[in-house]
């Protein structure tokens, strides 16, 4: 059954446009149509996109197969695909890698359905969509939640050392104690932490904890990159 999807409609890929059948070709440009809508729907998967771009990708498809049925009938399969790669230039400003990688994913169902090959572009298709929804939903390439400074205000007389170690622990996936220095005459300390935290959106619980610890001193957090503030 595999060996089918290997097989073109055509029966040969020697001089296309002489053997092509109109049912065959029309049975072709349905595929391209279908596969397009497909391609399409996954590129707009949980992504941000307009409506120009999305028509054209579902476009692409049956433009790359009548390119290809004709050009290969007379420059053969070489030629065909360099010249259907230059299609890539209706993209005239700069796109996202997913915006890319889509017009490359329509190029080649297209180059498959010129060809004949339909059960195989349907079956690439179909594993391709597969793994975009895996890659999505799962946590690869996710980026890590950005570093950030946590700056803590204790009196002159606690024992700090270590005494946050087990709320950062808790609440980071990393922390390191970076800076410890005196303020309001000696009589404060400010502890400042490099920490990142384990989940988005416990800054707050994170706080609190350090708050109940340091005495409802000042506590702050806020971005690594941003210049840290005049005390």
């Amino acid at each position: 059954m595999l060996d089918a999807a290997l097989t073109s409609v055509f029966g040969t890929t020697d001089s296309l446009v002489a053997s092509v059948s109109t049912v065959d070709f029309l049975m072709c440009c349905a595929a391209s149509i279908v596969l397009g809508a497909a391609v399409a729907c996954i590129y707009m998967f949980r992504h941000n996109y307009s409506k120009n771009f999305v028509v054209t990708l579902a476009l692409l498809p049956l433009i790359v197969q009548m390119v290809i049925t004709l050009v290969n009938g007379n420059l053969g399969a070489g030629i065909a695909v360099m010249g259907v790669f230059n299609l890539v230039r209706f993209r005239s400003i700069p796109g996202s890698a997913k915006d890319i990688g889509s017009v490359f994913l329509a190029m080649a169902i297209g180059l498959a359905t010129g060809m004949g090959f339909i059960a195989l572009a349907v079956l690439f298709t179909i594993i391709v969509g597969i793994v975009n929804v895996a890659y999505v939903l799962s946590p690869f390439g996710r980026p890590q939640e950005p570093a950030k400074v946590l700056r803590v205000t204790v009196p002159e007389d606690l024992e700090f050392d270590g005494m946050f170690d087990d709320v950062l622990g808790c609440y980071t996936s990393e922390h390191e104690l970076t800076e410890v220095r005196t303020m309001n005459m000696g009589s404060l300390y400010q502890l400042e932490y490099h920490v990142r935290l384990a989940q988005v959106g416990t800054e707050k619980r994170l706080m609190d904890e350090v708050r109940r610890l340091n005495g409802n001193l000042k506590v702050s957090l806020g971005n690594a990159q941003v210049t840290r503030e005049v005390l």
